[in-house]
């Protein structure tokens, strides 16, 4: 069985010939077939094995390898792959034919040498950030499982994504995240779930929830990782500037984002601050009444309910009684916008982000709690609507904002080693993706010195 933490040094270690791609394939494949995984795939891909194996002919013979060289991605059930349905965790897909061609994101993966294990499974249609799915299974939080016994949350959209990172089935993640549904489960799990600017990656051949807010991203063990997965999926190289934190300013953000933090969050969330600023870190407190003033943007649903209403009208209409209710109630929000409604919400968006992103000039990163609780156990929210809707509400309140804001974030994990995952979110606005992952490599360093 493969020790999930190996795969910290997996793409190291097959480069240098020291592993063999096959071999690491193979134990990852053992761990998605592990009980602890179960639910966490809805169909595995035949033939991702080849990938791996071609990559190791490829080095005997002395050729390059590609820069994923074999090493298992997993695919979000949203995106298109050739020969593979998309069903979107849902039963009204079921019968949906297989796809004719790779999706951009997926294709790109494979053209870097990813082998692609399977299809993960997710909140049915990406709408919700607890993870939970009643037509596949629930996948259950797989880090947690290790510290603690009782079942707890994947954190969603990408639920199965996380899970099968986190326990060793693959060695990242292709998601989407249109309100956190990347960094939620990344932080609950503690890995590293990196947002983009939405424009920077393209949504085409996947299933939409927002199109506004829809974006294309990873989800991997470290933001080494993650810089190299946002190259491929974006098209583009990273400027790293290598900035020590002491040429940084950071802040924190005292309006909503620290409101209603649980105790092991709280004490986290200091203790990392503590570790960045005795690393030289100049780290403000900054008041962005913005923030406070977000309700309206998401009233009612926001862009999800009215674009996901769009899309699932004719559906709901039809197939209503295959939907999990939880979903259908919140997509059935978006009925009763107006046009008038749909473009007063645009024009208040971009006002907003106009402010917020006066307001934020000269900041390199804000720094928050990525969700402002550990991963809920699982029994009580499968059972019980209003703790369901309030725990979904609370775990995106705070990544939701990087969304409105059409800017990008990085959730790192920010615990100590044997506790319940904490992310630590390092987030601007749009365009800053370089910005934020050369300060999230020099905050991971700190925070990892500082164990």
């Amino acid at each position: 069985m493969l020790d999930p933490t190996d795969l910290i040094d997996a793409r190291d270690a097959v480069a240098a010939g020291r592993l063999a791609s096959a071999e690491l394939f193979a134990r990852a494949r053992d761990a998605a077939g592990a009980p602890a995984l179960a639910h966490a795939f809805i169909r595995r891909f035949a033939g991702a094995v080849d990938v791996a194996v071609f990559v190791d002919a490829q080095r005997r013979a002395g050729a390059p390898a590609p820069p994923l060289s074999g090493l298992a991605v997993s695919v979000k059930d949203l995106f298109d792959v050739a020969g593979q349905p998309t069903t979107a965790g849902s039963r009204v897909l079921a019968g949906a034919p297989a796809a004719a061609r790779d999706c951009p994101a997926v294709a790109r993966l494979r053209a870097a040498g990813a082998a692609l294990v399977g299809h993960t499974n997710m909140t049915e249609f990406a709408y919700s950030g607890v993870g939970i799915n009643p037509h596949h299974g629930t996948p259950a939080n797989a880090a947690t499982a290790r510290i603690d016994p009782v079942p707890r949350i994947p954190g969603g959209s990408t639920s199965g994504g996380a899970v099968s990172v986190a326990g060793g089935a693959a060695w990242a993640a292709l998601g989407s995240d249109t309100g956190g549904s990347i960094r939620i489960p990344a932080a609950l799990h503690g890995l590293v779930g990196f947002k983009s600017t939405a424009r920077l990656v393209p949504t085409d051949g996947a299933i939409p929830l927002s199109t506004t807010l829809d974006t294309a991203c990873a989800i991997t063990r470290s933001v080494r990782d993650a810089v190299l997965l946002h190259e491929i999926l974006a098209a583009r190289r990273v400027a790293l500037a290598g900035r020590p934190l002491h040429a940084l300013r950071l802040a924190v953000p005292a309006t909503a984002v620290l409101d209603g933090l649980d105790a092991h969050v709280a004490a986290s969330f200091e203790r990392a601050l503590a570790t960045l600023r005795g690393a030289g870190a100049r780290i403000d407190e900054i008041v962005l009444p913005e923030l406070a003033a977000l309700g309206p943007l998401q009233a009612g649903g926001g862009f999800a309910a009215i674009e996901s209403w769009a899309w699932h009208r004719h559906r709901l209409a039809e197939r209503e009684a295959d939907y999990d209710p939880r979903v259908a109630v919140r997509i059935r929000r978006g009925a009763a916008a107006s046009a008038a409604d749909y473009l007063d919400l645009v024009a208040a968006r971009k006002a907003w982000t106009a402010q917020l992103a006066t307001r934020l000039h000269g900041i390199d990163a804000l720094l928050c709690p990525t969700v402002p609780v550990v991963a809920p156990p699982l029994a009580p929210l499968l059972a019980d609507d209003d703790a369901f809707h309030a725990a979904n509400a609370l775990l995106l309140r705070n990544p939701s904002i990087v969304n409105q804001l059409d800017g990008c974030a990085l959730s790192l994990p920010c615990h100590e080693p044997g506790t319940l995952p904490v992310g630590l979110m390092v987030w601007a606005g749009a365009l800053a993706d370089d910005a934020v992952l050369d300060a999230s490599l020099a905050i991971e360093a700190a925070l990892a010195a500082g164990r």
